[in-house]
């Protein structure tokens, strides 16, 4: 597994990009990152209720996108 996956790293790549003045489109998650953050309550909680289908869901009011990369964890950001 790789070193990049805990929702520390997932949330300070959030906050790096806002405060860079970045807007993200989406969060990138590859389907074994996924799974990962999932069994985090804090993820899980926030992930599920934003929306019922999980093509629609968001974390910290940013789509997810789950790819098919295993451990991808990116942001895809607006271009300027």
């Amino acid at each position: 597994m790789s070193a990049n996956i805990s929702l520390k790293y997932l949330n300070s790549l959030i906050s790096d990009a806002q405060t860079k003045g970045n807007k993200i489109e989406k969060i990138l998650l590859g389907y074994k990152a996924y799974y990962f953050f999932m069994s985090d309550s804090e993820f899980h909680k926030e992930v599920t209720s934003s929306a019922l289908s999980p093509s629609k869901r968001k974390y910290k009011d940013h789509k997810i996108k789950v790819t098919q990369d295993d451990y991808q964890v990116e942001l895809k950001l607006h271009e300027k």
